[in-house]
């Protein structure tokens, strides 16, 4: 079986993707190199960079990653903030330091097609921090090899309040003919302001699948695929259950959840995706201490767990009942095709509990 679904997968990423809208790829890539393609297992392997924008000090992130002191950098400050907690982030030490002003950086690498991520989260304007204001008080522009990124990036309105990891994700980059990326930034109101930078080795035309699971360490499926633990959530709580799953030939993939009324805003470029959400009921109707919630009826609500999910204002999943579906302790996979990121670039999914807590094991973002 496992094999089967190996061949599957190198079958469906052999094929081309349809070309996005956006930045024009073809002229970020100076010169242009053959991509690597994703192998049947795992992620694009090469060089990876990770950067503290505005940080003296290495950090290990709940992935493992090694993130480095501030470097390759030229022009603006290096800003602190006292602010404790960041939304969307198990790693809010990433979002505590910042690089503001009018700066660049010219970041060394190998010929190759890679894949950007910028870090961002708003610590100074906001109606609970120092310099208040809101939307609009910080705009930038950014470029790479001279060619817009963004312009007019609003961080706290992309993200939707202050203190909340935003990240902007760009594919088919490639180092320019000096061997560097550089890239720019530049304040249009206020200054510009940066907190990370990652480089990663990218797949032409889409971005690397996207890989969640609802714990706090990463995670090797038995398909030699490799988890995030999780990230990009606001609300809710993980949890675990002993209870084995059955119907899998992987019980510990489903042994954690996270449940609550919670969101994942998960950063993709323009372009369609399928994404498959893991569920699984550990618990029987008597393990849980419930509270009685009327129906829409005025009825006593069912004791089983009711929840629907949306992407991006869209309903997606409808009153789903894990235990009416498939039983107690088995997996259940649902699988939505055709969805496209809001204007901010992110599928922002939503789960909404109609009886009870809503929940999640796991979502896999992928390119289509």
């Amino acid at each position: 079986m496992v094999a089967a679904a190996l061949m599957a997968t190198a079958w469906i990423l052999a094929k081309k993707s349809k070309p996005q809208s956006g930045v024009d790829s073809a002229r970020l890539q100076e010169p242009l190199y053959s991509a690597p393609v994703e192998p049947s297992v795992g992620l694009p392997v090469g060089e990876q960079i990770h950067i503290l924008a505005g940080s003296s000090r290495k950090y290990v992130d709940h992935a493992g990653k090694l993130w480095s002191p501030d470097s390759y950098f030229s022009g603006g400050t290096a800003v602190s903030s006292a602010v404790r907690h960041i939304w969307r982030t198990q790693d809010p030490i990433i979002y505590r330091n910042s690089r503001q002003g009018d700066f660049s950086y010219n970041i060394p690498l190998k010929p190759g097609i890679y894949e950007l991520r910028l870090h961002f989260a708003e610590t100074f304007y906001g109606p609970e921090d120092s310099g208040g204001g809101g939307e609009g008080s910080r705009m930038m522009t950014v470029s790479a090899n001279s060619l817009p990124l963004l312009h007019d990036l609003d961080v706290l309105a992309d993200a939707g309040g202050a203190r909340t990891a935003e990240i902007k994700v760009f594919h088919d980059l490639s180092p320019a003919s000096d061997g560097q990326l550089h890239l720019s930034f530049s304040g249009n109101s206020g200054s510009a302001m940066l907190s990370a930078i990652e480089i990663l080795p990218g797949v032409r035309r889409q971005i690397r699948p996207v890989r969640i699971i609802a714990r706090d360490v990463p995670y090797y499926s038995n398909d030699s695929r490799w988890w995030s633990p999780d990230v990009y959530f606001k609300g809710g709580q993980i949890s675990s259950s002993q209870e084995p799953a059955d119907g899998t030939d992987d019980p510990e993939f489903y042994e954690t959840e996270r449940w609550g009324h919670f969101s994942y805003a998960i950063p993709v470029v323009p372009g369609k995706y399928t994404v498959a959400l893991h569920f699984i009921e550990h618990h029987t109707a008597d393990s849980f201490d419930r509270v009685a919630l009327p129906s829409a009826q005025g009825e006593t609500a069912s004791d089983d767990r009711v929840f629907s999910v949306f992407c991006n204002g869209r309903t997606v999943v409808e009153g789903l009942d894990i235990v009416k579906q498939v039983g107690e302790n088995r997996p259940l996979v649902r699988k939505i095709k055709g969805l496209e990121p809001n204007a901010q670039g992110k599928l922002l999914l939503e789960f909404v509990p109609v009886t009870r807590y809503a929940t999640v094991t796991a979502i896999e973002v992928m390119p289509e």
